[in-house]
């Protein structure tokens, strides 16, 4: 039996999606059985969370691989996790971590990741964990600002990033959950384009068929609105602020080839991702005020605002 929590968030669905198209039905963990209900009906659904201990015994009863996602910037969720694998005779959990880890020296959203890891780590079960970089979807989070006047905040400038599809995290997720021979391996998953926000921008322009600029953000507080519109508890916001302070340090953006090493093809590019979901772009940009520019991408790569 494979356990899959967090299945109902970008990489989970997709996880879910991808094991039982490959015969796997899995076990999902949720907290809101609604928000699962366009999940694999094969898929066998277990309603509690990290804070349930009876739901975490239910939901890791004759587990033997489980995916282990953990939400906040908090361990215990980890560590209430970890025990009841422990306690299920789990042979092998699957960690969601981060690159921030690999930072030297570490940040703060590294270390928070890096104490998840040694909890498993510590644990004494066979793990693998997965550190991927930034992901596409968090494009979405640029949907008010598109909104309100069709340009995304741009917190790192020059910096670049090279951002992962979530699906190919899944699919690196469920190959390691269904083949051996990665235990105690440390995975850092990227994509293969390093893009700049204003790059992304344009990328996303020419997809949605909408002119969107990429705005230089004027303040800490914008920065944090670039990756939580609604804002974050003051640990994260510092946090995120730093991130994005050494990313526009790396002109670079940090590259491995381990998708294309793992699934034997390379990760999807961000131009396929904003085709897949062009529609909702151009619905969001269409509710700005105005048209002015609304119809053509050019001018999408200025980064100095309307």
């Amino acid at each position: 039996m494979l356990l899959v929590t967090g299945a109902t968030g970008n990489i989970g669905r997709e996880l879910v999606r991808q094991l039982d198209a490959a015969g796997a039905a899995p076990r999902v963990l949720i907290r809101d059985a609604g928000r699962a209900a366009d999940l694999p009906a094969r898929a066998e659904r277990v309603v509690g969370d990290f804070t349930d201990p009876p739901g975490l015994a239910a939901a890791f009863a004759g587990v033997e691989r489980a995916f282990l996602l953990t939400p906040g910037i908090s361990t215990a969720t980890t560590a209430n996790a970890v025990a009841a694998a422990r306690a299920a005779g789990v042979r092998h959990l699957v960690l969601l971590s981060s690159t921030n880890v690999l930072g030297d020296p570490m940040p703060a959203m590294g270390r928070w990741h890096h104490a998840r890891e040694e909890i498993v780590r510590g644990s004494g079960i066979p793990s693998t964990i997965l550190r991927p970089v930034g992901f596409m979807t968090n494009a979405l989070d640029w949907l008010p600002t598109i909104r309100a006047g069709r340009y995304v905040l741009d917190p790192v400038g020059p910096g670049r990033m090279t951002l992962i599809d979530p699906a190919d995290i899944a699919a690196v997720a469920a190959h390691v959950l269904t083949t051996d021979g990665h235990a105690g391996r440390a995975y850092a998953l990227t994509g293969a384009e390093p893009l700049t926000v204003a790059e992304q921008a344009a990328m996303l322009s020419a997809a949605a068929g909408t002119a969107l600029t990429a705005r230089p953000v004027a303040t800490p507080e914008e920065a944090v609105a670039a990756r939580f519109p609604n804002g974050a508890p003051p640990a994260l916001a510092e946090a995120i602020v730093e991130g994005f302070r050494l990313l526009r340090a790396d002109t670079t953006g940090f590259r491995t080839d381990t998708v294309e090493q793992l699934l034997g093809r390379p990760p999807a590019g961000f131009a396929d991702w904003c085709a897949r979901h062009a529609d909702v772009f151009r619905a969001a940009a269409a509710e700005a005020p105005g048209r002015a520019g609304a119809e053509s991408p050019e001018g999408a790569h200025d980064s100095g605002g309307e």
